[in-house]
């Protein structure tokens, strides 16, 4: 099944195709029948202005004969026949029970219809006969008589071939089919031309729009004319213009919040290394002090620790979001950095490692062990043991997988797990943790030209990562 053209260049040819063709047609079929019908009529008037002026000139007795009158003979019979006859014709004349035929066709070719209205009046009729086209000319012999015309009983029956006519009648109708052709073809080009005019406005707009969506906030078009399109043209404009605007001053304000964000968060690090370096005394001393004071030194040093954490993230958060972070790639044993990651973090003992020992890949090694530091501690801090890491070599890069087999993250989460500052459930509101751990760790991923994906297991939650090769 050939497809239906979708595009609107080629609905507008073919739209303007069909009517020029359907014009085309419908005028060549009026100029047709209108040009056969006159064909026809002269035709009609020349035969039956023969017919009639030859038989007007009978002057051998038919009819009603009068007193010393002899019946027409054969001979005169002929004699009509032959005064009737021209190129091409056949005629037949009768006299009651005298029949003459001066050609190849006789009475018996002669249509029951016409020969019965032949005795009122002079009549036409087209009869294919042997598979041409013929005009029959039959009329009743009259003589006149004082003021009146009496019937005599003789009737003439004239065949005139239309060999003519139909050879005019063929030569216009393909005289009527080239041009028609021709119109349509030139029909179809004015078409074409017609909707590329046309549509180029509409061209116009469309990689205007597509410069937009590319971040050309700055592309405007000539307004020409004062039809639709140029009012279409006019309004692309003001819209352009107000969404620049609206980008620049959204840009602004991100500039704006991405600066306060970082030097906020550089500004804390001063007061939060004098907490940290307090807190290691009170540490230190915690055990010598009452349960109640210990718990609460407790209490605010894993807040401390949870402050660092956020402040750490924020920082990196900012680099990305300014566009600063960079790659430092080097070749990278990937079993050595997994393990060297959980050796310095304390979960060696929680983590089971499934790695060649000769993968080696070019990463930047403190980006993958953020990225596996995340993915292994929201394993540990949120689902079950065990928690499995899998590494392996592709065709085009590195594949590794984290597991854990816990409850699992809601099915409804899944899809906002990478978002900042998210938490799946209200009970982790207050957990550990900042929001931002699997958000730096995706960033991080992007920045190699990887990607990361979670999928639920049954039971727990697989997050993958793929890595290309540079």
């Amino acid at each position: 099944m050939i497809p239906l053209p979708t595009g609107l260049r080629a609905r507008l040819v073919i739209t303007f195709t069909l009517v020029a063709v359907t014009a085309s047609v419908l005028v060549a079929t009026i100029g047709f029948e209108l040009a056969k019908a006159a064909l026809v009529k002269r035709a009609e008037d020349t035969a039956l202005d023969v017919v009639a002026r030859e038989l007007n000139r009978i002057t051998f007795p038919v009819g009603r004969l009068r007193q010393g009158e002899a019946p027409p003979t054969s001979q005169n019979l002929a004699d009509l026949a032959q005064a009737l006859d021209g190129p091409g014709r056949s005629v037949t004349v009768e006299y009651r029970n005298l029949a003459y035929a001066d050609g190849p066709l006789t009475m018996a070719d002669v249509p029951n219809e016409l020969y019965g209205r032949a005795k009122q009046n002079m009549v036409s009729q087209r009869k294919v006969i042997h598979g041409e086209l013929w005009l029959i000319v039959g009329s009743e012999v009259y003589r006149q008589s004082g003021p009146t015309a009496e019937p005599t009983g003789l009737r003439a029956f004239v065949f005139f071939p239309l060999r003519d006519e139909e050879s005019q009648l063929s030569t216009l109708r393909s005289t009527l089919a080239q041009g028609g052709a021709v119109i349509v073809l030139i029909a179809l080009v004015v078409a074409w031309l017609s909707a590329r005019q046309v549509l180029l406005p509409v061209r116009r707009l469309s990689a205007a729009a597509q410069a937009l969506g590319e971040g050309r906030l700055d592309t405007r078009l000539p307004v020409h004319g004062q039809d639709e399109l140029a009012e279409l043209t006019a309004r692309f404009n003001d819209a352009a213009a107000a969404l620049e605007l609206s980008v620049a001053e959204l840009r602004s304000l991100e500039a704006m919040s991405r600066r306060f964000v970082a030097d906020v968060s550089h500004e804390l690090r001063t007061p939060l290394t004098a907490m940290t370096a307090v807190a290691d005394v009170l540490y230190d001393e915690a055990d010598r002090l009452p349960e109640e004071s210990a718990e609460a030194v407790r209490l605010v040093l894993g807040e401390i620790e949870r402050l660092r954490e956020l402040i750490e993230h924020l920082i990196e958060i900012s680099r990305f979001d300014a566009g600063t972070a960079t790659l430092n790639l080097e070749p990278v044993n990937v079993a050595d950095a997994i393990q060297d990651c959980l050796e310095v973090r304390g979960w060696s003992d929680q983590v089971r490692v499934n790695a060649p020992r000769n993968l080696t890949v070019n990463l930047d090694p403190r980006r993958f062990d953020v990225v596996v530091a995340n993915l292994v501690g929201n394993a540990l801090k949120h689902g079950q043991p065990p928690v499995l890491v899998n590494a392996r070599g592709t065709e085009n890069g590195l594949e590794v997988k984290v597991r854990d087999h816990g409850k699992g993250i809601p099915a409804e989460a899944l899809a906002h797990v990478f978002d900042r500052f998210y938490k799946a459930g209200a009970g982790r509101a207050r957990s550990q943790g900042s929001g931002l751990g699997l958000s730096i760790a995706r960033a991080n991923v992007h920045l190699h030209g990887g990607t990361i994906s979670v999928r639920a297991q049954d039971p727990g939650t697989l997050f993958t990562v793929w890595l290309p090769r540079p």
